[in-house]
């Protein structure tokens, strides 16, 4: 898992560059250097990182615009901006453009291996549903978006399918008439930060089951037939949130729940 995530880093500071890029590659994760932001955008013409760190000030063009270079032909492309200053209105401007955080020099190793933990599984998802057929159907959906889906149709095996890469769980609330509320209470006692999506096509009948599901931090519930622009804005939320509050130092992940 670790060996697909490539990161570019950018910055006008060689040291830097090599100290990061030493650090992410002994991570188990591929470093791509640049030393401008200029540099920064002809690597990107030949291939497309997973992640974008990069200084704000530089000569030429900044990180900020380098940002917003890349957001406009890659918005789902995750940028954090990393600065030794006081953050000013064009930093602002970036985070409210959609910058996804900003990391304040030196750096807080711990929360950027957090970040990148997360990172290289957060776009896997687990699909718990007993209906081929529909869980087929909806793993091409989500892999033609850049998703990496893992599929299980017996409610038994649930655990089982819920690997380290796994960043969040779809669960079909009722298995096999196996009640979804029990199989939320058996992951969060080995999972207890995994986001869990609920889906049921019996909004009525499993009423009671989805309010204790819910109860037990299950993020939300999606009734089939799936609205599948509001899932995959729902994932997307799910992602942003939680790699913005590692970069923040917010979210611990715990060693079950580890990449």
């Amino acid at each position: 898992m670790n060996a697909t995530l490539n990161v570019l880093i950018v910055d006008d500071d060689r040291r830097m560059v090599h100290t990061l890029a030493d650090i992410i590659e002994l991570s188990g994760y591929r470093a791509l250097p640049a030393y401008s932001a200029e540099e920064a955008l002809e690597i990107v013409k030949k291939e497309i990182p997973d992640c974008v760190l990069t200084d704000v000030r530089m000569p030429g063009m900044s990180g900020v615009e380098l940002f917003r270079e890349l957001h406009a032909s890659f918005p789902d492309l995750p940028v954090v901006l990393m600065t030794a200053y006081a953050p000013d209105e064009e930093i602002a401007s970036g985070l409210d453009k959609g910058a996804l955080g900003l990391l304040t020099k030196p750096l807080e190793i711990t929360h950027l291996l957090d970040f990148m933990a997360l990172l290289a599984r957060e776009r896997v998802v687990a699909v718990v549903d007993d209906d081929p057929n529909f869980s087929r159907t909806l793993a091409e959906i989500l892999e033609r978006r850049g998703f990496r889906v893992s599929q299980e149709t017996d409610p038994q095996k649930a655990l089982q399918a819920i690997t380290p890469q796994v960043g969040t769980l779809l669960l079909d609330m009722n298995l096999n008439s196996m009640d979804g509320s029990q199989v939320v209470v058996r992951i969060r006692e080995h999972h207890p930060q995994l986001p869990i999506l609920l889906i049921t096509g019996y909004r009525k009948e499993m009423a009671a089951a989805i309010e204790k599901a819910l109860e037990l931090s299950a993020f939300a519930c999606l009734y089939k037939p799936l609205d599948i622009p509001r899932l995959l804005e729902t994932l997307e939320g799910i992602w942003q949130r939680r790699l913005k509050k590692a970069l923040r130092g917010d979210l611990r992940l715990d060693k079950k729940d580890s990449a």
